[in-house]
């Protein structure tokens, strides 16, 4: 049996009244007389009456939907984020229409087109470790599409941004191993050209130059699809434990590339933090049962995906063209446990 929805035709035709007058009822015209009104809306309500979507969006010009795009929801990172997106625009009546670009340039062009296709009121974006040509974006943000990037943001597109303080988390996950002696600190981290990457990098090397530690480009190794290949993060190791002088510890620049690495190392073989010392950025909320407990740089991923939101809704429902844009940074936090530190032992 097909589906068949309810309409105000099928409302007017059950009360003998006109579908103008049931349309006026439902939307709380003064037109429409208390007792009609009361009439139309008591019915609506038993039989389960909804408004059609389609005919709103048209009336409107707006579906009342947002479209997100990010590299893998089950990222921790972007699973928390995608909460605190949904958080806001569930209380401001819009929809989300959630999509993956596994870190595929193609994959991410073809969702960019179909959301558009699909009428999306703007766009939330975090972009793939794959996209080097932001083409497709600026052709629908030209054309009037709001668009506000996340975490992995572009400087090619003038809009709103929202990142974590990406710079100082890294500069503090740097130090803190070095304060706890180790010397030799290797870098995995994702595809160069991303903006996280570029940031967490220079936060590494600032912290380097500070404690007059010489900065060593064969320690940085960039794992292009950012974790989500296991044998690209273990490669990226094996070439950093050949090393002449080998790596100590470990600062990983991502969510799933620090949990893969935490893998790979036991895999390998390797004791930490006796054989290397381990801190990285993840949201992971199981970093106390790793082995051993896992030091990490959170980033505030809901407060990250709300503010987003907030800002994408408003540029939504402005009046008028927004010509002023916001990088908002939101700071991160540093949770130190047995993986980074050999004076740190592990709960009982």
């Amino acid at each position: 049996m097909k589906f068949e929805p309810v309409t105000i035709k099928d409302i007017g035709k059950a009360l003998g009244l006109s579908t103008s007058t049931v349309s006026r009822a439902l939307r709380g015209s003064y037109e429409i007389s208390s007792e009609t009104k009361k009439l139309v809306l008591e019915y609506a309500e038993k039989i389960n009456y909804r408004p059609n979507p389609i005919a709103l969006s048209l009336k409107e010009r707006r579906n009342h939907s947002i479209g997100i795009i990010v590299c893998e929801i089950a990222n921790n990172f972007f699973s928390q984020a995608i909460n605190g997106i949904e958080s806001i625009a569930y209380n401001r009546g819009y929809h989300v229409i959630i999509s993956q670009s596994h870190e595929s340039f193609e994959r991410e062009t073809v969702i960019v087109d179909h959301l558009a296709s699909r009428s999306v009121d703007g766009l939330l974006v975090s972009v793939s470790s794959g996209t080097t040509d932001y083409n497709h974006f600026k052709q629908l943000y030209e054309k009037g599409l709001p668009i506000v990037f996340f975490d992995r943001v572009t400087s090619e597109i003038n809009t709103h941004k929202v990142i974590a303080d990406n710079f100082k988390g890294a500069y503090d996950a740097t130090e803190h191993l070095i304060n706890n002696g180790f010397k030799r600190i290797g870098h995995i981290t994702s595809a160069p050209y991303l903006s996280i990457s570029m940031e967490r990098l220079e936060g590494y090397k600032e912290a380097l130059r500070k404690n007059n530690i010489e900065f060593d480009e064969k320690l940085v190794q960039h794992c292009h699809n950012g974790g989500m290949i296991y044998d690209e993060v273990e490669d990226a190791l094996k070439k950093i434990f050949k090393l002449k002088q080998k790596a100590d510890a470990l600062f990983t620049a991502g969510d799933r590339l620090t949990t893969t690495c935490m893998q790979a190392l036991q895999k390998l073989g390797k004791k930490m933090p006796d054989d290397v010392a381990i801190i990285g950025f993840t949201n992971t909320n199981v970093g106390e049962l790793f082995t051993p407990p896992l030091s990490v740089v959170r980033q505030p991923a809901f407060e990250i995906g709300q503010v987003a939101t907030e800002l994408l809704i408003s540029m939504i429902e402005s009046k008028r063209p927004v010509t002023e844009f916001e990088n908002k940074v939101l700071q991160t936090e540093m949770v130190i446990r047995a993986s980074s530190a050999k004076n740190i032992t592990p709960k009982k």
